[in-house]
């Protein structure tokens, strides 16, 4: 089965995007756990979430894959801007314990030219602060462009975060089609060659999420600017290998492509088309 939606705005609720999801035919959905572009959260309505289980269930969704906003750096050089990271992530993981065994996706950061070395401390640092045994949710590093001091821009910075974490086994890796062409891995040409390297560093056992998205840029350019599909460097063509591919089979593919609700639906639709059961 090809698990595929895309983000979904969560500020009606569970229910609302579980309706929204089904309206679009997607079995899986992505949203933002708090404001994006800043810190807050709303609370949980504990009638909202059942009614979306319900949902979910009835309509056999995948898992989904919840975000953290964009304004939490764990390895920011300001103190508070790693506390209020610290702090918000624990949140969003106690509260997504009320739709459980689902997943947790954030941006591992910028160093802020404190170097790579700092950044993957402070990383660590972090997620050995907030992990717990109980949870049931798996926190998501993404695979990122590499502009800037941006973390997680190879697969080895990913895996010396994931060795330096004690409660490594609630971790997994989202891999975001624009950003790891962005970053030098050529998915175009040699997509099987990626996937080997990214299990000889990390694990296939590890990767548990797919953001698909074309990229304006060519490949290495490291500026990470989504397109549509189709309307990239990588291609329609190269998109529908990849979500044909078998090491992937019941991943959940999340679009993050410049659209709007009809142009997810569209896309959505063209990839069912396109899929091989």
């Amino acid at each position: 089965m090809l698990y595929i939606g895309c983000h979904l705005a969560s500020s009606k609720g569970y229910k609302a995007m579980g309706m929204q999801a089904v309206d679009i035919n997607a079995n899986t959905f992505a949203f933002f756990t708090r404001n994006p572009r800043g810190g807050s959260a709303k609370a949980l309505n504990m009638s909202d979430v059942e009614a979306f289980l319900a949902i979910s269930q009835e309509h056999s969704f995948g898992k989904l894959v919840a975000h953290a906003p964009y304004t939490m750096n764990a390895c920011a050089a300001d103190e508070n801007i790693r506390r209020f990271a610290r702090e918000a992530m624990a949140d969003d993981i106690k509260r997504l314990e009320a739709t459980p065994g689902n997943y947790y996706n954030f941006h591992p950061g910028s160093h802020v030219k404190q170097g790579t070395e700092v950044g993957i401390a402070f990383i660590s640092e972090q997620l050995n602060a907030v992990l717990t045994k109980e949870q049931s949710t798996t926190v998501l590093l993404e695979t990122m462009a590499g502009k800037g001091s941006e973390m997680g821009r190879s697969f080895e910075e990913l895996r010396e975060i994931i060795d330096r974490t004690e409660l490594s086994e609630k971790l997994g890796v989202c891999l975001d089609t624009c950003h790891v062409w962005d970053a030098g891995y050529d998915v175009v040409n040699n997509f099987d060659g990626v996937l080997e390297e990214f299990d000889r560093v990390i694990g296939l056992s590890r990767l548990k999420a797919i953001h698909l998205n074309d990229s304006l840029n060519p490949l290495g350019a490291h500026k990470d600017r989504h397109a549509k599909i189709g309307e990239g460097y990588i291609g329609a063509d190269a998109i529908i290998r990849i979500i044909n591919n078998p090491h992937l089979k019941g991943l959940p593919f999340i679009l993050e492509t410049p659209n709007d609700i009809e142009g997810y639906a569209k896309e959505i639709d063209f990839l069912r088309k396109n899929y091989s059961e």
